[in-house]
């Protein structure tokens, strides 16, 4: 009997396992094209994401850590940041970034906007300040003409930078996955193998948490539900804002959207494969150890979550003047 795609349950239970999700009950769902995009402003914001002269090295943009042609990510276990400091979590995909109910692993931005301007000030990542950002882009003409044209005025604040930077950050969505290809319908989009990995995360129970649109992004939980996962890593998750004890090691839900571009795995980076991966949240987070056929039929279906890469011409990125920092990523 052929499933019900489109009424998929976003909550299957194993042997007692709760989920916490902010959202319950929501059904995987294709990844859906951009709506509503201003796009002069996401022009901009374009260039600002790819502009180094936004870090206090003239070195490192946003791209550095999420970069567009790997996912969305970097690779890294945690990424490198200004004065080749190393960062202290795992660098989350940018990609559908706009379906989470919060940016960061603990979510202590509310949403893009919030989240663009926290890298520029943070000093281990660019490394500049609010004031000095701004200032860089004020002595730049080609920036000052385009926020006008964008804002209806020649002033250049984080808040319009921001905005901007996450405007563009919309429109990275990945659609057209083969699994969202056979959810709308076509039965030969997913392989034998795929269908079989996708039916054992059903029925183990990695959809409680891994649903929605996004497969996950939606609700923070706590890593090593079952058995303790254990780690180097200092990241207290939720706890470090909210200050309390019940919420030690609760971090989002990562989106399982093109995860084989975003290895490597956990807020620490500790997971190389999606193998290993899965494995660990079986065994910590539900109680299964997975066979390696099991393993392999379920890295098979995570597969089949990539989908179409942003693509678009590389901005060109107004020039410096004579007065503008010049790149010295040596120095502090």
């Amino acid at each position: 009997m052929k499933l019900n795609r489109l009424l998929i349950p976003a909550l299957l239970l194993y042997a007692g396992f709760q989920a916490e999700a902010s959202r319950p009950g929501e059904p995987i769902q294709p990844i859906a094209p951009p709506q509503e995009i201003n796009l002069a402003k996401s022009e901009l914001g374009k260039k600002l994401y790819f502009d180094p002269r936004l870090s206090k090295s003239g070195f490192i943009s946003c791209n550095s850590c999420h970069n567009l042609s790997m996912g969305g990510t970097d690779n890294l276990k945690t990424s490198i940041g200004h004065g080749w400091a190393q960062g202290p979590i795992n660098a989350p995909t940018v990609l559908n970034s706009s379906l989470n109910i919060a940016q960061f692993w603990d979510g202590r931005a509310a949403d893009l906007k919030e989240q663009a301007g926290g890298p520029i000030a943070n000093p281990s990542e660019m490394g500049f300040t609010h004031e000095l950002a701004i200032s860089t882009l004020e002595g730049i003409p080609g920036y000052v003409r385009e926020f006008e044209l964008v804002f209806g005025s020649p002033a250049v604040d984080i808040d319009k930078v921001t905005e901007a930077i996450a405007e563009f950050e919309k429109t990275l969505v990945t659609p057209n996955s083969p699994f969202d290809q056979w959810l709308l319908g076509d039965d030969d989009a997913l392989s034998a193998k795929e269908l079989a990995g996708y039916e054992l995360f059903k029925l183990s129970g990695c959809i409680a948490c891994h649903n929605g649109p996004a497969m996950g992004g939606n609700s923070f939980q706590k890593m090593g539900l079952v058995a303790p996962y254990e780690t180097e890593n200092a990241a207290e998750g939720l706890a470090g804002l909210t200050g309390i004890d019940a919420d030690r090691f609760k971090f989002k839900v990562p989106t399982l959207r093109n995860v084989e571009l975003t290895y490597p795995y956990f807020h620490d980076g500790e997971a190389e494969t999606l193998a290993e991966a899965v494995d660990v949240m079986g065994r910590l987070q539900l109680g299964r150890t997975f066979s390696p056929e099991e393993t392999e039929q379920i890295v098979a279906y995570l597969k089949s979550l990539t989908g179409d890469q942003p693509s678009f011409a590389l901005p060109i990125l107004p020039p410096s003047t004579d007065q503008t920092p010049r790149p010295n990523p040596f120095g502090n």
